[in-house]
């Protein structure tokens, strides 16, 4: 299928979970027919999960999220699906119980992802490097970046500190210093020019 967010064919399987979080746009291109289950959370639940388990009131970006695989979001989703089937008096209040589950799943697959996948790989991080240089007089942020690297942005934010010792933020801003200079020391460039 070809996902809208990382403009590229990736190979899905059952199981396959996307997490969009509300406003953004997600979706994809199947080239098969598929079968598919949606379930939306209301923001408001993601939210207050967040901040029951981080202890803080300020407002939680979530990223978007593509072919998780995750034994516990399958399992509740199913239940959710069963628990609707069913017609049940308490629907309403199971629905809502799995939904918290599930929030509260989603809420910590950074510290899951993290720990399993703990650096950027030699080709991600060379991807990186490569677009920043070829790219340093455009706006740079970290979505496209997350793009490049095809991982989350707060992921890719975590192993670029880990990688370089610094965020990417500063350290696009030393390569443009350094660009600079170059320009200024190996032209006929004015300051001005170069800036």
């Amino acid at each position: 299928s070809y996902c809208n967010d990382a403009g590229r064919y990736f190979l899905r399987r059952a199981g396959d979970i996307d997490f969009v979080p509300a406003g953004q746009e997600g979706g994809f291109e199947a080239e098969t027919s598929f079968e598919t289950r949606e379930v939306r959370l209301p923001p408001a639940m993601l939210e207050g999960v967040a901040s029951e388990i981080e202890g803080s009131a300020r407002a939680r970006h979530f990223d978007m999220r593509h072919l998780l695989r995750d034994e516990r979001i399958e399992y509740l989703v199913r239940a959710l699906e069963t628990g609707q089937d069913a017609g049940s008096p308490g629907g309403a209040l199971f629905a809502e119980s799995v939904g918290i589950a599930l929030a509260v799943r989603l809420v910590g697959l950074d510290d899951l992802e993290t720990d399993r996948m703990v650096r950027l790989s030699d080709a991600q991080f060379k991807r990186i490097l490569d677009y920043i240089d070829a790219h340093l007089s455009e706006p740079l942020t970290i979505d496209t970046l997350s793009r490049i690297a095809n991982a989350s942005s707060s992921h890719l934010r975590t192993w670029f500190k880990a990688a370089t010792g610094m965020t990417l933020h500063r350290y696009v801003l030393r390569r443009r210093v350094e660009r600079a200079r170059s320009l200024i020391l190996g032209s006929d460039l004015s300051t001005s020019e170069v800036a």
